[in-house]
């Protein structure tokens, strides 16, 4: 359990990632590839969400370095997940300064967000959506909110590893994730989606 009481949010492959980075820091080059393959995809997603088409080169930038530092990691499959989105998010947001931009997407008056309906109506929505529709919309939300629900839904952080890699409490990233993912289900309402496959964004529970 994380704190506050809430379910700690590991990955199915978090035991054999674990595995991976340790052969990866003992100098096993395949075994390195084996933990790019398995964090790639989340940590991509993450990205494009803050930098959205540069998201590639960004992740190229944050290899580097996660490859350059490994031998300082100390952790396991899920903590190395955390780790990587830290340094992800560094890249990104150095990016952003070299090109003067901010995270798409426009801010939302907190008090619409405070909507009515099921505690489960949130979830569901994330459980409708294709990757690519997905991070479209999760973009569209302000970055506080889109970082939090990436960080959870997407690269399948806990709350208080999230916490960590947002450099706030846990609490704010639980709120922040929760009144993104009921602005989305709000979103996915107005437009009629309805629950058709399950989820294609990781973990969401």
């Amino acid at each position: 359990m994380g704190q506050g009481g809430e379910p700690r949010r590991a990955q199915p492959y978090d035991g054999e990632l674990g595995v991976a980075v340790a052969r990866a820091q003992e100098g096993d080059e395949a075994a390195f590839a084996v933990a790019y393959r398995m964090v790639q995809p989340g940590l991509l997603g993450y990205l494009r969400g803050i930098v959205g088409d540069d998201a590639e080169d960004v992740a190229s930038e944050a290899w580097l370095e996660i490859a350059r530092d490994l031998g300082r990691f100390r952790g396991d499959g899920a903590g190395f997940r955390g780790w990587t989105a830290t340094i992800a998010r560094h890249r990104a947001l150095d990016h952003l300064r070299r090109l003067k931009a901010r995270p798409r997407g426009t801010p939302i008056e907190q008090d619409v967000l405070e909507l009515p309906g099921r505690h489960s109506t949130h979830d569901e929505a994330l459980e409708t959506l294709s990757t690519e529709y997905a991070l479209e919309l999760v973009a569209g939300l302000p970055r506080d909110q889109a970082e939090a629900v990436l960080l959870r839904v997407v690269v399948g952080l806990d709350g208080p590893a999230a916490a960590r890699v947002l450099g706030k409490r846990p609490g704010a990233v639980r709120t922040s994730a929760h009144r993104g993912l009921k602005r989305l289900a709000r979103l996915l309402a107005a437009e009629g989606v309805t629950v058709e496959a399950p989820p294609t964004l990781g973990d969401s529970g």
